[in-house]
């Protein structure tokens, strides 16, 4: 039998990196995340809300033991948070995160909910609060968790007439939104669109299952370009039965003139025209998300790259064996 306060695979114990203003390098600090058997899985995410603030929140199958934590102090302390959505806010404060919740049924867990709504996590103090105001996109919106570098805010969801892929922008912190249809290359539903701005141009990548060739994981069904701020939208790219890029990992990276980059499946494709045709780009499977510093590359298991504009990248390693954070 395996000796539960000794097994064969060692112990797992969580560590928050912290850079601090003006380091120059991470430094570990205690995360409140139980201590794990190595090969247990785990479920959970780190939320940066500011400087020196984060909530770090534990999932798991069953709502009723999940939990968060909050910090104000850079993770040298961590005080036991709240996942329940409590009022309201008229705006999306800075460094808040946008997420989602159950309004219909209230508090009903994801397979169980008819109806989402948007839901700010407040830097403040951690806890949740449903946004006032949400864009008519559907019954299960999903937005991007934090504003893009022009202080834009996106959410994807369905058009409520036409039920076909739509995208909304706030420009005001979420007190009023603009939705927009996207011309899409079937009525189907899809899964949600993934949007990224650049200078002068918005992507956006609409998630679905392909029709025709083998199937994939995190299809992309089409690839669309704003050059009016979202207002009105060009299919530039329709994914094919074996035409690639066929999937997407995060979001679409734009980049100076009609440079986009597109992290698939199996590697990286690079698009000079707006995305009307792609070519390797050389690199291996990138994983691109937008995060308040930036956007944030994800090479390999430890080694990470972070830009400002798409073009230019800085790396650095995390967590890499043998090495100091």
């Amino acid at each position: 039998m395996t000796d539960e306060r000794l097994p064969e695979n060692g112990f797992c114990r969580q560590h928050v990196a912290v850079l601090d203003r003006g380091a120059k390098s991470w430094v570990l600090r205690s995360s409140p995340l139980p201590e794990t058997r190595g090969t247990d899985g785990i479920s959970s995410q780190l939320l940066a809300l500011g400087p020196g603030r984060a909530l770090i929140e534990e999932g798991g199958a069953e709502p009723e033991k999940r939990r968060t934590w909050f910090t104000r102090d850079g993770g040298r302390s961590w005080r036991v948070g709240d996942l329940r959505t409590v009022g309201t806010t008229p705006v999306i404060p800075a460094g808040a995160v946008l997420t989602t919740d159950c309004a219909q049924p209230a508090g009903a867990w994801v397979d169980d909910c008819v109806r989402q709504r948007l839901v700010v996590i407040s830097p403040e103090d951690g806890r949740r609060r449903a946004l006032a105001e949400g864009p008519l996109l559907g019954a299960r919106p999903r937005p991007a968790e934090v504003a893009e570098p022009d202080g834009s805010w996106w959410a994807s969801g369905t058009d409520p007439l036409s039920g076909r892929a739509a995208v909304a922008v706030s420009r005001d912190q979420g007190r009023s939104w603009s939705v927009s249809r996207l011309p899409s290359p079937t009525t189907e539903p899809g899964r949600y669109t993934a949007v990224a701005v650049g200078r002068s141009v918005v992507y956006a990548a609409e998630m679905g299952e392909l029709k025709g060739g083998d199937p994939v994981k995190n299809p992309m069904r089409a690839l669309h370009r704003s050059l009016d701020g979202g207002r009105t939208w060009q299919r530039m790219w329709t994914t094919g039965p074996m035409i690639e890029p066929r999937t997407l990992l995060g979001i679409p990276v734009p980049g100076p003139g009609g440079r986009v980059l597109i992290g698939a499946e199996d590697r990286e494709y690079v698009s000079l025209d707006g995305g009307s045709s792609f070519r390797p780009s050389g690199e291996g499977t990138t994983f691109t998300r937008r995060t308040p510093l930036g956007l944030l590359r994800h090479n390999t298991s430890c080694l990470y790259d972070i830009s400002v504009d798409g073009e230019r990248w800085a790396e650095f390693g995390l967590g890499c064996e043998g090495e100091s954070p």
